[in-house]
C-alpha cells in the first residue's frame, strides 16, 4: 500500500462503492476498480501554488479481495492484493498474464 500510495481508508471506499467489479485472477476472488480521476486547473503562477494543489495521476485503483467463512468472526473479506493501473483498462477484458504466474495462483492452496 505504501507503494502506490493507497489508505486505508481508499480501499475500504473503494471495496464499498466501487466503479466496476469483475472476478480475479485468483481462483474464487473478486476484483474492484475505481478510477482515479484527474482535474486539470488554470494554470499555476507561482510554484507554492503549484505545491499546494498537487493534482492526481490518471489511471485507476484495483483492489482483489477474497470472501472467507471464519468461524470465529463469520464471514471476512481478505484484502490479497491492492495497486494502480496506469492506464484505462476496458470492462470484462481479460488481464495479460504469464502462463507460469497463472498456473502457480491455480496450484496454489491459499486460494482454494
Amino acid at each position: 500500500m505504501r507503494q502506490y500510495g493507497l489508505s486505508k481508508q481508499k480501499l475500504f471506499g473503494i471495496i464499498h462503492r466501487p466503479e466496476r467489479k469483475e472476478k480475479g485472477i485468483a481462483p474464487g476472488t473478486t476484483a474492484v476498480m475505481k478510477t482515479n480521476k484527474t482535474f486539470f486547473r488554470a494554470k499555476q503562477t507561482t510554484l507554492a501554488k503549484a505545491w499546494s494543489y498537487p493534482r492526481k495521476a490518471p489511471g485507476e485503483i484495483w483492489l482483489m479481495y477474497k470472501d472467507v467463512n471464519s468461524l470465529q468472526m463469520g464471514q471476512v473479506r481478505k484484502i490479497i492484493s491492492a495497486w494502480r493501473y496506469p492506464g484505462i483498462s476496458k470492462p470484462g477484458e481479460a488481464i495479460p498474464i504469464p502462463e507460469d504466474i497463472r498456473q502457480a495462483l491455480i496450484n496454489d492452496d491459499e486460494f482454494k
